[in-house]
């Protein structure tokens, strides 16, 4: 290939990702839930016509993406080319086949240019409700936890499914939120064809052929030459996380070979009878997403580079199956990344961070008025954030959402979506693990139903029992406490009441600490203390 067509291709791949870009905004701009449009908790992307990953937008969590890369080869699968339309959008929420949990919605369309199918979209977004008992852990199987949508037709040359609809109206708390990002998807996902036929237009492309395998080809040739320079060899490693009512031991063996890398979760505890389930669509996820920030962090995300990592699990609680309870599969899916990196670290120590707070602080909230009071009921979602922890020459970042990288939700914002208040929120001091480098911050969240109302909860923490490590010497991050106002301790899972009048108390865990504290410079202390990081009587 000449200089030029080189440099034509490069322009044109970034031209592409400008496509998704757009595609990605649109869902933003349009969506209901707060989840996606305060927190980007979504993914979009476009596909070869064999259902590659081409791009994907940079905004997204990496288990919408990394999910959302296998799922178009699901939905090929499913519907026949030859029953696929210009105007088609197609849907599911199998957590098998999509994201893992019900929550989430992943929609595909294909995209035809003068009547050739050229390109295929999809995005993912998690709605505020699906049914059932609610997003929580309760569940003791999939058939409790929702509505389940097999893949099938959202729309058919462009004429809207009214029955699914209807079916989504009866069986969710909020419907005109659900229904209206299900209309958002489906419009992330038009922007993204539109945008394209622009581009293949102006360009002259009949096909992206051409431009797929310049993309695949130097993904390739640039991944090869990462793994090439990694040692060579098998290392282990467990890690040890709260559970439902036990314990729960996640393990993992991480074996880079000459061409690829291995990862494997035998030795992980069995499936739990509880929904902490993590179906292996979504524990592959971020176990690629842990391999790729040390592997080859600069390297764009798309078919080529994710093929060069192989996951692999008997029958466990990161490969769960069918139809065993999935609704805070994150929690564990969370928890991957440090659990692959903690094997990491043997292989490159010196260079892989501290363990963090791993899973989000998710809180769903379903408030209503007190027996005999008027006023409104809300189903009302939080993401909240602990600390990450502490990187080999950085003091671990504060509140912050590794590895799923969702924004925190304004209070303002949340607020807005039911009758709560939100007291505090503000980070905790003496949170994060002492080190050479501290660990982050967690915070602390206090929240209280508006007057005249009560709330109940689902609990959806971890880290309550068994603390972030530090790494290298540095010392663990705080534990979390989950309380009311009076003391009383909470469950960190499941379904729980806070009546009228009392507040709920959330101090989310620290990240550990690397490197031995003894070597943290005085003025580092000092610039801790100055700004109430910790307090004169710790560390």
């Amino acid at each position: 290939m000449s200089d030029i067509s080189a440099i034509r291709m490069q322009v044109m791949w970034n031209r592409l990702i400008s496509v998704v870009e757009e595609q990605a905004l649109t869902l933003l701009r349009t969506a209901f839930s707060t989840s996606v449009r305060e927190a980007g908790d979504l993914s979009a992307g476009v596909f070869d016509p064999r259902g590659q990953m081409l791009a994907q937008a940079v905004t997204g969590t990496p288990g919408h993406v990394n999910t959302m890369a296998e799922a178009v080869l699901h939905f090929m699968h499913a519907i026949p080319r030859d029953q696929m339309f210009e105007g088609d959008t197609y849907v599911t929420n199998d957590p098998w086949l999509g994201t893992g949990h019900l929550h989430d919605i992943t929609m595909v369309s294909p995209s035809f240019l003068d009547g050739e199918l050229v390109a295929f979209f999809a995005c993912t977004a998690h709605v505020v409700d699906v049914g059932g008992r609610g997003f929580g852990a309760d569940g003791k199987s999939v058939y409790e936890e929702g509505i389940q949508i097999p893949i099938m037709k959202f729309a058919e040359k462009g004429e809207v499914n009214l029955d699914l609809v209807r079916m989504l109206r009866a069986n969710v708390r909020e419907p005109n939120q659900v229904v209206g990002d299900f209309y958002s998807l489906a419009a992330c996902n038009e922007v993204g064809h539109r945008r394209l036929v622009d581009m293949m237009k102006e360009t002259g492309l009949a096909s992206l052929d051409g431009l797929g395998n310049f993309i695949f080809s130097r993904t390739r040739d640039a991944m090869l030459e990462r793994i090439e320079a990694l040692p060579k060899g098998s290392w282990s490693n467990e890690l040890v996380t709260d559970g439902y009512d036990a314990p729960v031991k996640l393990s993992t063996t991480v074996s880079v070979r000459d061409d690829h890398v291995e990862v494997d979760f035998t030795g992980s505890d069995p499936m739990s009878r509880w929904g902490i389930n993590c179906p292996i669509i979504y524990s592959k996820a971020y176990a690629c997403y842990a391999l790729k920030c040390v592997v080859a962090p600069d390297i764009p995300n798309n078919a080529a580079s994710l093929a060069f990592f192989t996951v692999s699990s008997p029958i466990n609680i990161l490969n769960a199956v069918r139809p065993a309870p999935v609704a805070l599969r994150h929690i564990f899916g969370h928890m991957v990344p440090d659990l692959v990196l903690g094997a990491l670290s043997k292989a490159l120590p010196g260079k892989i961070l501290a363990e963090g707070a791993g899973a989000l602080w998710n809180i769903h909230i379903s408030a209503r008025p007190v027996a005999g009071a008027s006023g409104r009921r809300a189903e009302v979602l939080m993401f909240n954030s602990g600390g990450m922890g502490a990187r080999p020459d950085l003091d671990g970042l504060s509140a912050t959402a590794f590895p799923s990288g969702v924004h925190t939700m304004p209070i303002e914002a949340t607020e807005h979506t039911g009758p709560i208040v939100i007291w505090r929120k503000e980070l905790r001091p003496d949170s994060g693990g002492d080190g050479e480098f501290r660990g982050g911050l967690g915070q602390v969240i206090e929240i209280e139903a508006t007057e005249g109302h009560e709330f109940d909860f689902s609990a959806m923490f971890d880290r309550v029992n068994h603390p972030a490590q530090g790494r290298e010497g540095g010392k663990p991050g705080v534990a979390g406490v989950v309380k009311l106002d009076d003391g009383t301790k909470m469950r960190p899972k499941g379904w729980q009441h806070v009546p009228a009048g009392r507040r709920l108390i959330l101090e989310l865990p620290g990240g550990g600490g690397y490197g031995d504290p003894a070597r943290r410079s005085v003025a580092a202390r000092a610039n801790d203390l100055s700004k109430g990081y910790i307090t004169e009587n710790d560390q």
